[in-house]
């Protein structure tokens, strides 16, 4: 054999040696389970601990923590790191069944709503297939708690498919930033304060979002009635262009409430939004210039105070646009709108107001600017007046039950026209052929 054949054997061999030779580097961990750090889940042992060294495992390459079936005393409360997924083993939300699935027990904070919240999302981190229940929560005597979910600062938290029972304030998207934070398939009962978002500088998604009594609504309990007082299911502070879809709340004394902060209001695009057995549905005490685009919603106000659907503040100069939407149930009236902003209702069916049989308008525009266009009044009772500071109005190609009834005590420029007043004339009977 050649020398240069045997040396390039030589160094074939040493570098295949070399190679096996060298110490295997450890993959880091993708997944894990609870378990493995000492969760028991029997619903007594305080599993903490454990739950928390396992989420530390994973940080900060990431990964997902597995939490199988069982109910998990967390006697305090848990971060979930950046770029960390906390998992149950549902796909979809647990309805009914606070002790099935992945249940998570909270004990923490009572008789307080401010303190730590009871799980901490930071940058990238998802609470995912979860249920969230407070056993000691007492629906006879409402018993407050800090916020069960909420942001630390930073992007992309996210929570999917989850079940928060009895929190009694849920979601804080707010008090820290919380840009592009996604919600979809979040069920439950929030108490005092369902959803809140504020300091959202780029996009955020509410998706899916159904809040009733999954927990307990036993009126003998007072809490049907402490909740109609006191519950306000989603308040939305700055929020730069949010998207909102599907979502439904039952039971609360304000369903949607859009508010000022000292970061600013927001502006977003609202679809297929839901609110029933509220006193006010929809109240709106500021926006951003580019306003609010509420489509496909329906609003149903009965309960408590003079029930109205769309409440807007004296301080509003924002833009409100409802299109396609339906406002039913026996309110004492659609909206009362005061401000200097402007109000429009497009393509709106408007079933029932006035009553008391009082003469209630169903829109009572006392500041600003209204255009109600191509809408129908389902009941032969006043439809609107302009009284107080209100500028305008555009009442324009409408179908009224009953004659139009619009009152200008303010002397608000005002243009009517192409409206069809009276009930329809009934279908004609078609003769059958003998």
């Amino acid at each position: 054999m050649s020398f240069c054949k045997t040396l390039a054997l030589s160094l074939i061999v040493f570098a295949t040696v070399g190679f096996a030779l060298k110490p295997a580097v450890a993959s880091p961990l993708s997944e894990v389970s609870v378990t493995a750090y000492g969760a028991k889940g029997d619903g007594k042992t305080d599993d903490t601990a454990a739950f928390q060294s396992a989420l530390n495992a994973l940080s900060p390459a990431g990964g997902i923590v597995k939490v199988p079936v069982g109910n998990y005393l967390i006697s305090t409360h848990l971060v979930i790191p950046s770029n960390v997924t906390l998992e149950g083993v549902w796909k979809a939300p647990t309805a009914f069944s606070q002790y099935h699935g992945s249940t998570l027990l909270a004990v923490e904070g009572a008789g307080s709503s401010t303190g730590t919240p009871f799980i901490t999302l930071n940058t990238n981190s998802v609470l995912k297939g979860i249920t969230i229940y407070y056993p000691n929560q007492n629906p006879s005597k409402i018993i407050r708690y800090p916020w069960c979910i909420a942001c630390a600062g930073g992007d992309d938290a996210s929570i999917i498919d989850c079940l928060l029972v009895n929190p009694y304030q849920a979601v804080d998207f707010g008090t820290h930033p919380s840009g592009r934070h996604f919600i979809n398939g979040l069920y439950g009962q929030p108490l005092r304060r369902g959803i809140y978002v504020n300091q959202c500088y780029d996009i955020g998604r509410i998706e899916n979002v159904h809040f009733w009594p999954f927990w307990n609504w036993d009126e003998k309990t007072g809490i049907q009635n402490w909740q109609l007082t006191h519950g306000e299911a989603f308040i939305f502070g700055r929020t730069d262009w949010e998207y909102v879809f599907n979502t439904f709340v039952l039971g609360y004394h304000i369903g949607y409430r859009f508010i000022q902060t000292k970061e600013g209001a927001m502006n977003g695009n609202l679809l297929g939004i839901g609110c029933d057995g509220s006193n006010i549905a929809i109240e709106v005490d500021a926006t951003q210039p580019y306003g609010l685009l509420i489509t496909n919603g329906e609003f149903v106000s009965f309960l408590g105070n003079k029930p109205t659907e769309v409440v807007v503040s004296p301080s509003y100069n924002g833009v409100v646009q409802f299109n396609n939407c339906a406002f039913w149930g026996p309110a004492h009236q659609i909206a009362h709108i005061e401000g200097s902003g402007t109000v429009s209702f497009s393509s709106c069916n408007f079933v029932d107001w006035n009553r008391n049989k009082n003469g209630t308008p169903a829109i009572d525009l006392d500041g600003g600017n209204l255009i109600v266009n191509a809408c129908n009044f389902k009941k032969a009772s006043p439809q609107i007046r302009l009284g107080g500071n209100a500028q305008s109005a555009i009442v324009m190609g409408n179908l009224i039950d009953g004659p139009l009834s619009v009152s200008n005590p303010a002397h608000a420029k005002l243009r009517i026209g192409l409206n069809i007043t009276g009930k329809a004339p009934a279908k004609p009977k078609l003769k059958q052929k003998h």
